[in-house]
């Protein structure tokens, strides 16, 4: 029997659309506008003579039918992309492309590295940063290091390190201060706002430590400038600008060199982790192999 498909676009159309159930974020992924998305979507409706989208006022949503599709079909795409995958440079086998969050890679990853190429000399590692969770298919990544609970459906998961938060300053900002002895003496400086975590409540901000700390009524936890990223707040603390809530894990490099000083001697413990996550076709290669345990040495270490 001859196979009668529907156009190529249409369906890549459909099935992204009915995945985000938008036409707008399916527009954003195909790099085209929401209007051809529609097109592509009513060309497909009219090739298959039903409706897969019930268009409602400011959104849109999946018929019975369509969602019945969807599984079936975003397979065949992920396994289209598997299937063309053997046509990689075989030069390209030595690549280990890694997707995480840029704070951790400025400040955790990237000074390691010298250390893995000399370990492993034959690999070459890429590094991906991003906020956003990588896509391991259609983004072509190998393998992931990712701040959260480790709830990773699909994924091969190791942790990798614990983390946890305390106040720190640069030398310059306390040289010209008497010296901070309680909590309570952080009424006399700026504060430095990391919202990068804002996400989870359960993670410390200023307004949480200082009321553990029983000096929310001295202390104003609304002062201070805020970053939205990591990095941008241990760099803005590095320069002084205020007294920062850091985590010990991407802090660690500045602490050891002596540009940030740890403040008082209590750490609280946070309840998301650094975790190893690839998809399982590729936990057993090589190169994930060498990768993974290295990483676990490093945080070990």
């Amino acid at each position: 029997m001859k196979r009668r498909l529907p156009p190529l676009n249409a369906l890549r159309a459909f099935e992204a659309a009915a995945r985000h159930e938008s036409f707008k974020a399916a527009a954003e992924e195909l790099s085209v506008t929401p209007a051809a998305v529609g097109h592509q979507i009513r060309t497909l409706e009219d090739f298959l003579g039903i409706e897969l989208f019930l268009r409602l006022n400011r959104s849109v949503e999946l018929t019975e039918r369509a969602r019945r599709v969807l599984p079936g079909l975003s397979a065949s795409f992920d396994a289209m992309v598997d299937a063309l995958s053997v046509l990689d440079d075989p030069d390209e086998t030595n690549v280990i492309t890694v997707s995480t969050v840029p704070s951790f890679a400025v400040k955790w990853l990237i000074p390691r590295l010298e250390r893995f190429n000399r370990a492993y000399p034959d690999y070459d590692i890429r590094i991906s940063a991003s906020i956003d969770m990588a896509d391991f298919r259609r983004d072509h990544i190998d393998c992931s290091i990712r701040f959260g609970r480790g709830v990773y459906p699909g994924l091969k998961v190791w942790k990798i390190l614990d983390d946890t938060i305390m106040p720190a300053a640069s030398p310059s900002l306390l040289s010209n201060e008497d010296p901070i002895t309680s909590p309570a003496d952080l009424a006399r400086f700026p504060l430095v706002h990391d919202d990068s975590l804002r996400f989870d409540p359960m993670t410390p901000d200023w307004r949480s430590w200082l009321t553990a700390a029983g000096v929310d009524d001295i202390v104003d936890w609304r002062r201070g400038a805020h970053f939205s990223f990591a990095d941008h707040a241990l760099q803005a603390a590095i320069d002084g600008v205020g007294i920062v809530l850091a985590r010990r894990s991407i802090a660690h490099q500045d602490i050891s060199e002596g540009k940030l000083i740890p403040l008082f001697e209590a750490e609280q413990p946070l309840t998301m982790s650094y975790w190893f996550a690839t998809v399982p076709e590729k936990a057993e290669q090589p190169r994930i192999i060498a990768f993974r345990d290295w990483l676990l040495a490093e945080a070990a270490e």
